[in-house]
């Protein structure tokens, strides 16, 4: 159930969610980092300005302390991937004030506590789907794609894709969740993740060769649960189509999740400094339209994207599908 901060009373008329909290911003990577604050101020204010603005019901996530009192230990639901080595290093480290855990992740002050909120809330939007049957979206960072058992990497502290979609198996014994991750770089931590889960399906559509230099075709799990499909440089959407529709969809139609999970990365886009294929932000609502073809409960939660203009346009593009 949810706690004060999320309404339990939500019904298939309600507006769509977008669990979001200006805390977030408090995980300071530095003005000139490109995973900064200001890709959620430029996304909020987008959505507030836009024509879905009215169907828009913006939740703040469940506190950890108010998890806690209700029975849910947010450690350790990060601790079904994270290792308590590298909890513990990283609450020193911002303990500390903060520091490098590699070269170009960053832990402010506040990272421990802002990346544990984040967790919370795509734990809220877990409960949240399940409960209407119908999408949310997760507004959060830092984002989890990269981050691996024993560290953060990549922009990324705590796996929250994968957190989640463990979550949903063993604490709330789902049968099958799938991850579907069209974040420009492959997500080597959510794979690590779920290698041996047969119970949790992950698709990820990448730019290769590029960061971090996992994710060949030939990578497919324990369980033949994973799909990575490598993409070349300069890739638009006539390349993404076809795949979506002859490789993801029969994959996660035969696979027949309970739940899937959207690590929605937007840097994908052309207009995006970090990466080199060209989709445009409808691109992601065409996208989302087939996802919804798989199930209505459908997690969406922000990865990359650093053009603050076509991420900021690329969710609403999102979510005007969803409604």
């Amino acid at each position: 159930m949810f706690s004060n901060n999320i309404s339990s009373t939500l019904n298939p008329s309600d507006k769509f969610p977008i669990i979001y909290s200006e805390l977030f911003l408090e995980h300071d990577t530095g003005t000139y980092h490109p995973e900064k604050a200001g890709r959620l101020t430029a996304t909020v204010e987008a959505l507030k300005n836009s024509a879905i603005a009215s169907q828009l019901n913006w939740l703040e996530p469940t506190s950890i302390d108010s998890h806690r009192r209700s029975g849910l230990n947010i450690l350790e639901e990060v601790q079904r991937f994270h290792t308590p080595e590298y909890v513990a290093s990283l609450q020193s480290l911002t303990d500390r004030g903060g520091g490098y855990i590699d070269g170009d992740t960053i832990a402010s002050a506040q990272t421990y506590d802002v990346a544990l909120l984040a967790v919370s809330a795509w734990l809220d939007g877990l409960d949240l789907v399940l409960e209407s049957g119908r999408p949310a979206f997760v507004l959060a960072r830092p984002p989890g794609h990269h981050a691996r058992a024993h560290s953060g990497m990549g922009f990324c502290i705590f796996g929250n894709a994968a957190i989640a979609a463990m979550s949903a198996c063993d604490r709330l014994n789902l049968d099958r969740v799938a991850i579907l991750d069209w974040d420009v770089h492959h997500g080597n931590g959510t794979q690590e993740a779920v290698w041996d889960r047969a119970d949790i399906a992950y698709v990820s559509t990448h730019q290769s060769p590029f960061y971090p230099m996992t994710g060949r075709a030939d990578e497919r799990g324990a369980h033949n649960n994973i799909l990575n499909i490598p993409i070349r440089a300069n890739s638009a959407i006539k390349e993404y189509l076809p795949i979506f529709e002859n490789q993801i969809l029969p994959f996660l139609q035969d696979f027949k999740p309970d739940l899937l999970i959207v690590s929605a990365g937007f840097d994908a886009n052309a207009d995006d400094p970090l990466a080199s294929i060209l989709l445009k932000p409808e691109d992601f609502g065409a996208f989302t339209k087939l996802c919804l073809e798989i199930t209505p409960k459908i997690l969406f939660g922000l990865e990359g994207g650093y053009d603050f203009n076509s991420l900021s346009r690329s969710v609403i593009s999102v979510i005007s599908q969803c409604l």
